[in-house]
């Protein structure tokens, strides 16, 4: 990931699904990122030039989920999301994580629940293609995603992006314009246009509007309190205790196999969902 690939995901039938990202820096800022860290579920590492997330969901006792190693030419259209400010992806990745408390009591420490939540972005009631496809790969539990999005506010009115983009091209200095034409020149086309994009929406800043930040513990009991009132069909959320099974046995009779696959980025616009 540091020298050749911008996505990667990984697989294995002990439960693990990982995804990891790729992102300059001058496009996500990783004092923005990290904000949405949590533990070893939710991480970044950077280098000179880039930003890596390593997102990862474990379930030892789920099964395997069939077409889930097709889903990264979904995915991988977040980080056009994100080098455009959007960061929906980030907020889903760590509430995942610490819904993760439904399957295993001991993958956060007990203080954990009095973490606040970081800044909550708008629009977490209408994903995009990409993002529910994120979601669904950090099997984010449907009923936290709704009790969060009670505070994200609904997107702004979508503006005419062509008018908008060239007068934004217009407006660049000539030295940002060459730059940006040398980096198709040099088959980086997809970075020309996230940092077109980012130019043009601007970096993101605090998006947690005028509602209280909510913490771990909110969230969950929460959540625990909506799946407890409703008749649908999903899994019902475990009281505020969070007990589990046995989680350091292996399941007997099962092979152990991985699946990994990755993608750089070709000279054109990222794949989108």
């Amino acid at each position: 990931m540091r020298r050749y690939y911008d996505a990667h995901l990984y697989l294995a039938n002990w439960g693990t699904h990982r995804i990891m990202l790729r992102l300059p820096r001058a496009i996500l800022n990783p004092k923005n990122a990290e904000q949405y860290c949590a533990g070893s579920q939710v991480s970044i590492s950077t280098t000179r030039e880039s930003v890596i997330l390593d997102l990862t969901s474990e379930d030892e006792a789920g099964e395997w989920v069939e077409g889930a190693a097709d889903s990264l030419s979904v995915i991988v259209g977040v980080r056009s999301e994100l080098a455009a400010g959007d960061l929906r992806p980030l907020y889903l990745a760590w509430l995942s994580a610490y819904g993760a408390w439904e399957r295993d009591e001991n993958v956060f420490a007990d203080e954990s629940e009095d973490d606040m939540e970081p800044p909550v972005p708008a629009g977490l009631v209408s994903l995009t293609a990409p993002q529910r496809a994120l979601a669904d790969f950090l099997r984010l539990d449907s009923v936290l995603l709704e009790v969060a999005a009670e505070a994200s506010p609904a997107l702004p009115e979508a503006r005419d992006d062509a008018r908008a983009l060239t007068a934004h091209i217009a407006e660049l200095p000539v030295s940002d314009k060459n730059r940006l034409l040398m980096l198709v020149a040099r088959d980086h086309a997809a970075r020309a246009r996230m940092e077109l994009l980012h130019g043009l929406c601007g970096a993101p800043g605090d998006q947690r509007g005028s509602r209280p930040r909510r913490t771990v513990a909110e969230l969950l009991d929460a959540a625990a309190a909506a799946a407890s009132c409703t008749n649908s069909e999903l899994r019902p959320w475990p009281p505020p205790s969070r007990p589990s099974g046995n989680k350091n046995v292996r399941r007997p009779g099962r092979s152990v196999w991985t699946t990994w696959l990755g993608i750089r980025t070709p000279p054109g616009p990222l794949p989108r969902g």
